[in-house]
């Protein structure tokens, strides 16, 4: 995985409120806002902010601290939705508007669906919430753990407390459908309204829906073979030899599986071909000979288009997956036998000009191919794409350039033969040294002695003879690289040896491992093309594809329409954002998707009273860190921080090589300085080579896991910059929120306008799983949710994260049980753990839930929803009787190929700096899906290359957003990213999710990270980075069915805080 550069972007800010008098929103439970008990009415008695400016009181989520003793109180209140009745689910109503149903009456699903939760009013309530007790603070805002005996019980006791009054209505949960049929997601609440109307183009094609009777027939060739390539060759042959006679003259589409799909019936029901092949397969020393094939072709169904054409138009909720996969394999067909196929992309040295990515490797340039279903039809998705494929080169050639010396010059190094043996596994090479006839074999090894040591029986009686000789002998052929090993082809009861120098390696393998960084860097310069250049190209790409002529789109009566699609679109205003009021400039209006920190202040500084500094770089003097802490110090003062400008400690230079021990060395001689006068350790700065392989990762799992600090790492090369001014600033971001502070906060979120979460008290989630690289077999995949702690800011998100079986997307420890041998069946998880952490830091239950899912491809949607939607109902269920607050769960997805391009390039005011479509750009018609709920938003400002559009779809709404609400809030939350001052192209919940998942990916074992360049042995500690019960427990996987090793868990402390920054 490349790892992105720690050190500052341009700087995103965070956010938080102010204390001023007269009273912005006090946090959450603070005093300065009355306010109301939800769900059957409590009261916490929190304690209000209190100190400098909200400066964090170390360890603390926030500025406050709250007692974990609260007591409830309850109210009786009536439950009722918004507008006054039970909210309806869209599946069920037609979803017009704000889906408010009759005032009285009982609500019953259509279908057995999951439940839909009732929502309680909240109103002002006109007493402040009382200060605790100063005993009860010392454990204010820490977290505990679900597992954690006393502490937890007793704040589930305490959840429980608030329970629902006599009279009230409470509601079964249903369970949760154990299939997709028993669900449908929410329908469209009408289109958006807010905002600057405009027209954009998107790389979407009209494609009419053609008017034909489709068959399907199985397929099943005898012998059966897995390549398709052999599949498909059989089949062209039997439409070359039997099409006219036999077929009808009909021309398929086959999928180089089993199905074949014809437009009309063919001239049988079932009919068996005989098919001669001449024989291309691998196996060594087989002489060519042909194959003979049987294949039987039988009718299986009819296909029909009807529904896809009342799908289309929003009369039929299912979405025909069967007639959309026919039309795609018809339009593949033509491509896949010009181009080099890759899942939906096809590929060419013709369609561009081919760059060398380093080490054997060359990008070439291709297209993305898919038909969607849209509001406006069926539409063609076209984009423009890049990927690596292995050079064509002589093998010999290959490896020069893999190890990037002469090779000739000294032997081989076992580094040399892993990397060697790595790279060319599974790659086909052909044979030069016969003339015309050029063999293929696919690699499976390297031999581990020298070519002029090997030697192969030649005969039945055993006689040896040494590969150097064979060749000689046989071919003529003279070995020069006899210290080489040979390479090893076919399998490993029979292996063939080939010596490298005869071995050229075939053309058109895509390369689908692990490119380094350098290559990535190159790919991106090769994929990175201004939005004018790229709309070019795809329409190039439309016109030269030449779909009015394809014999198979013509047979099949499907036509596509040459121009990009014209799409309604609106601009979204952005939100203006909150500074301190001791800065010059208190609000700020960002304008194009940024802005900046001058003459602003943090609207919540963080303290940072007791910090050191550890410098691991040679390029780095002792006066050059100490200058440079200095001035970083001195900027995070002017932003707003307290921050001590001398360390506890003098900066340390240390050798990389030493990081374990110099690090727990020095953290341990700073806190015994610091505990005779009872202070902690606040933060550590680290200087770190501009190339530091693992030491970035391994300085982070010993902080994180191991000594609960939290750092800013700073590279070489901007400790040396002359002018760095912005950096500073974007640095000092980080550190404010690493250390519990907010930079800035929504305007509307103080002032309480932010429909449906400032209302009542509301918790943002964030989750991301993100899986090992291709290649990487045994690494388990890294899940990371994270959620707001602070409301009705919603800026402030605590992550946790754990280790899960490989690939697996699921998030397994959303909500878990385990037995304990004292006190029986005890619950924990992810969700259940943030919930209680929210409650301690704002004084509040979650009233509502709003769920941002990152990384969920369409086919996983409803495996997804069902699993976790269900993990968090137990989670809530966990911790009060009833306790059900309603759920908006949206799926965020950034792999996909839509485009937005501006309607005139030229109009300077429809494009920002990169040419790109303003941020706040939102898109939810024609395009978008016939009838859910769905819609593309550009949030951000471009940098360079095209934007790419965010697409979020909601899969489960029991809040009932309207368009203009959820659009608002998803583009709003993209400007208090803390990292940066610009908008983010991603709801920074999900963002923070990827990074959190990212981050714990370092705290693995070496030999189980699928970085594999930790050296320092990894925390013995088991147990996940947070909830959930500590000690040494794995993850059971049922799907790999082997016990995945847990991360370390993360310190308490260092879960409270933005850690991920």
């Amino acid at each position: 995985m490349g790892r992105k550069k720690r050190t500052g972007q341009p700087g995103e800010g965070e956010s938080s409120q102010p204390r001023q008098a007269g009273g912005s929103a006090g946090r959450g439970g603070a005093a300065q806002h009355p306010m109301q008990q939800s769900t059957g009415g409590f009261q916490g008695r929190g304690r209000g902010s209190g100190g400098r400016r909200g400066g964090s009181q170390r360890g603390g989520m926030a500025q406050q601290q709250y007692s974990e003793h609260f007591e409830y109180q309850g109210r009786g209140a009536q439950q009722q939705s918004r507008g006054g009745s039970l909210p309806q689910h869209r599946g069920a109503s037609a979803g017009s508007g704000r889906g408010v149903g009759p005032a009285v009456g009982t609500f019953r699903p259509p279908v057995p669906e999951l439940h839909q939760a009732v929502q309680a009013p909240y109103q002002a309530e006109a007493q402040d919430i009382p200060s605790a007790p100063e005993e009860a603070q010392a454990e204010a805002s820490s977290y505990t753990s679900p597992s954690e005996g006393a502490a937890s019980s007793q704040v589930a006791l305490q959840f429980q407390q608030a329970t629902i009054q006599e009279g009230q209505s409470s509601q079964v949960i249903q369970p949760v459908p154990s299939s997709s049929k028993a669900m449908r997601f929410p329908l469209r609440p009408g289109k958006g309204s807010t905002g600057t109307r405009c027209i954009v183009k998107a790389n979407h094609f009209f494609a009419e829906l053609p008017d034909k009777d489709l068959h399907q027939y199985d397929v099943s060739i005898i012998p059966e073979v897995t390549s398709r390539v052999v599949n498909r060759a059989v089949m062209e042959q039997l439409v070359r030899l039997y099409r006219e006679s036999h077929l009808g003259r009909r021309l398929p589409a086959y999928d180089g599986r089993k199905s074949l799909y014809t437009a009309g019936p063919l001239p049988f029901l079932s009919k068996e071909f005989k098919i001669t092949l001449i024989d291309e397969d691998d196996r060594p020393g087989a002489p060519r000979r042909e194959r003979e094939f049987r294949v039987v072709i039988k009718l299986a169904a009819r296909v029909d288009l009807q529904h896809l054409g009342l799908f289309l138009q929003g009369r039929q909720a299912e979405a025909p997956q069967e007639a959309l996969q026919v039309l795609d394999i018809v339009l593949r067909e033509l491509p896949t036998s010009r181009y080099s196929p890759v899942a939906r992309s096809f590929y060419s040295p013709d369609l561009g000009r081919r760059q060398p990515l380093g080490e054997g490797l060359e990008s070439w340039r291709g297209f993305y191919q898919s038909i969607r279903p849209t509001q406006m039809g069926l539409s063609l998705n076209i984009d423009m794409s890049s990927t690596a494929f292995i050079e064509p080169l002589p093998v010999i050639e290959f490896v020069t350039q893999l190890l990037n010396r002469d090779v000739t010059s000294r032997p081989l190094s076992d580094a040399d033969r892993v990397k060697i043996k790595k790279a060319l596994r599974g790659v086909k090479v052909e044979v030069t040294h016969r003339g015309n006839m050029r063999r293929k074999y696919r690699i499976s090894g390297l031999t581990s002695q020298a070519t002029r040591e090997l030697t192969f029986p030649v005969d039945e009686r055993g006689t040896m003879k040494s590969v150097v000789e064979y060749f000689r002998e046989t071919y003529g052929f003279v070995i020069q690289h006899t210290q080489w090993p040979c390479l090893q082809v076919g399998n490993q009861q029979r292996p063939n040896y080939l010596p490298m120098e005869v071995c050229k390696i075939v053309e058109g393998q895509r390369y689908s491992k692990r490119l380094n960084e350098r290559q990535i860097t190159a790919l991106l310069k090769v994929t990175c093309q201004r939005p004018q250049e790229r709309e070019y190209d795809i329409v190039e790409t439309v016109h030269h594809n030449a779909y009015h002529a394809d014999p198979y789109a013509q047979e099949f009566g499907i036509k596509i329409d040459e121009r990009l699609a014209s799409v309604e679109a609106r601009v979204l205003p952005a939100p203006w954002l909150k500074y301190h009021d001791t800065g010059r400039e208190k609000n700020c209006l960002p304008q194009v998707g940024q802005w900046n920190m001058m003459n602003k202040k943090m609207v919540n500084g963080g303290t940072v009273n007791n910090w050191i500094c550890i410098n691991f770089s040679r390029f780095v003097q002792d006066h050059q860190a100490r200058s440079f802490c200095a001035e970083l110090a001195h900027m995070c003062y002017i932003s707003g921080m307290v921050f001590n400008p001398e360390p506890v400690l003098p900066a340390l230079t240390a050798p990389p090589d030493q990081v374990e021990k110099v690090l727990k060395t020095r953290y341990h001689d700073a806190i015994t300085k610091l505990q005779r006068q009872d202070k902690e350790l606040d933060l550590l700065i680290v200087i770190l080579p501009d190339n530091n392989g693992s030491l970035y990762g391994v300085l982070k799992r010993i902080c994180e896991t191991e000594l609960g600090i939290v750092s800013q790492c700073c590279l070489t090369k901007h400790v040396n910059r002359i002018s760095k001014q912005q950096y500073l600033a974007n640095v000092a971001l980080k550190i404010n929120v690493k250390v519990g502070g907010r930079n800035t906060v929504l305007v509307d979120a103080l002032s309480r306008r932010i429909p449906l979460v400032s209302d009542r008290p509301t918790i943002i989630f964030g989750a991301d799983v993100t899986h090992p690289h291709p290649g990487e077999d045994s690494s388990p995949s890294i899940a990371a949710v994270v959620a707001s702690q602070d409301w009705p800011e919603v800026t402030k998100y605590a992550g946790l994260v754990c280790a899960q079986a490989h690939r697996q997307e699921l998030i397994q420890d959303l909500f878990k049980t385990w037995q304990d041998p004292a006190r029986g069946t005890i619950s924990g998880g992810m969700i259940k753990e943030l919930l209680i952490s929210f409650r301690r830091s704002t004084g509040h239950k979650p009233q509502r839930i709003i769920f941002y899912r990152d990384g969920v491809s369409e086919g996983q949607f409803y495996q997804v929803l069902l699993y976790e939607l269900d993990a968090i109902r137990k989670a809530c269920a966990s911790l009060e009787p009833n306790y059900q607050p309603p759920v908006t769960f949206v799926v965020v997805q950034k792999r996909h190929h839509t485009r937005l391009f501006a309607n005139n390039h030229n109009d300077r005011n429809s494009v920002d700096k990169s040419g790109n479509v303003l941020p706040g750009t939102v898109v939810d018609s024609k395009i978008c899906h016939p009838t859910e709920f769905d819609f593309y938003l550009c949030s951000h400002a471009g940098i360079q290359g095209t934007s790419r559009p965010a697409h979020y779809h909601v899969l489960w709404d029991e809040n009932n957003f309207s368009a203009d609400e959820l659009q608002s809030l998803t583009n709003n939350l993209c400007y208090t990213y803390a990292r940066c001052t610009r908008s983010v192209s991603i709801v920074p919940p999900a963002y923070y999710a990827h990074l959190a998942a990212f981050r714990a990916r370092f705290y693995m074992d070496p030999e189980t990270s699928d970085s594999g360049s930790m050296t320092s042995s990894a925390a013995a500690a088991a147990g996940r980075g947070g909830a959930g019960p500590s000690g040494g427990r794995s993850t059971w996987s049922p799907a790999a069915n082997v016990a995945v090793r847990p991360l370390p868990p993360l310190k308490e402390n260092v879960k409270r805080v933005m850690f991920y920054c």
